[in-house]
């Protein structure tokens, strides 16, 4: 049984990120310390673990299973927590499912296969999400790839797939382009059992978010969450003025976090971390590597321009 049932994946939900020791196994005090910060943000909604931004790619099942138990420990009992289906088959999605849903997670975060991106059909795709649905009651949230990259679902699918999996109650849109998401708010948003649509659009959230997303999950979450909760309160409350200010902190850090190449965009979270004091370290698994010091002045310089490092702090860290 999920630990807070009827859970409706809804407003900000980071997605925490995973620190590792120099041997690359998983740091459990760092986590403990980063779940325990994250999760402490007034106006949160849920955490995400066994995603992108926890690496979810180079962990194993059984370490999946240990950092959903540790999230459990450290916020489950304040927070509910989604849990990432991260397999290239339905059949190792529907076991990730089954032990997520046995250990109390309270949402699925359901990734596309990875053999769509040599192309998909409607067919294949309502075939894995009621794989994964037969194997748990929880609410899903089906996440929403770019359509060039094959693993997006077309307007078309997606309707199918909501209409014959009821168990998805939102998507998580990442579709990059903006008639797309506004069309994702609209249609979605309006069907008879609504699927929430929550913005991954980190890089333009202000303006994904006033096109009316029911909230949104992200990975820079895990660096300001209480940046994020106040943006999404503020556009909720229609407050422009202060959604332009908390937006302007939030701007130099997403050109920081979200410059090519993309898959880099988690290892300089960790980067912005250990600059802000809150891990001792940002060590990544292979194929990851660590950032140049070029990049790092990056990132070191996006925190002074948010409003989160003092010049001082900055100048001593270099």
């Amino acid at each position: 049984m999920p630990r807070h049932s009827g859970y409706l994946p809804q407003g900000v939900i980071p997605a925490v990120l995973l620190p590792f020791n120099d041997d690359l196994s998983i740091d459990e005090k760092s986590f403990r310390a980063h779940l325990r910060q994250v999760g402490a943000t007034k106006g949160l909604s849920a955490l995400t673990v066994n995603a992108h931004s926890t690496e979810v790619a180079s962990c194993t099942f059984d370490e999946q299973q240990r950092v959903l138990d540790i999230a459990q420990d450290e916020v489950g009992d304040r927070l509910p927590l989604v849990n990432g289906i991260w397999a290239d088959g339905s059949l190792e999605a529907a076991r990730i499912a089954r032990m997520a849903t046995q250990r109390g997670a309270s949402a699925l975060l359901v990734f596309p296969p990875a053999p769509f991106t040599l192309g998909q059909s409607a067919e294949m795709a309502v075939a894995h999400f009621k794989r994964i649905a037969d194997a748990s009651d929880l609410p899903i949230i089906a996440f929403q790839y770019p359509l060039s990259t094959g693993q997006g679902y077309s307007r078309d699918t997606l309707l199918r797939i909501v209409e014959e999996v009821p168990t998805i109650r939102a998507i998580k849109d990442w579709c990059g382009n903006v008639p797309q998401h506004e069309m994702h708010v609209r249609v979605l948003q309006s069907l008879p059992r609504p699927v929430n649509v929550l913005s991954t659009h980190s890089a333009w959230l202000l303006s994904s978010l006033v096109l009316g997303c029911k909230g949104l999950l992200s990975g820079s979450g895990s660096v300001v969450p209480d940046l994020q909760a106040q943006l999404f309160a503020a556009v909720q409350a229609k407050n422009l003025g202060e959604a332009q200010r908390l937006n302007d902190r939030i701007y130099p850090l997403a050109g920081a976090f979200y410059a090519d190449p993309w898959a880099d965009m988690h290892n300089r979270m960790k980067e912005a971390l250990v600059l802000l004091g809150r891990l001792p370290r940002a060590t990544v698994r292979p194929p990851l590597v660590k950032l140049s010091g070029a990049e790092v002045a990056r990132i070191r310089a996006a925190l002074v321009n948010a409003a989160l490092l003092d010049m001082k702090a900055a100048r001593n860290a270099a």
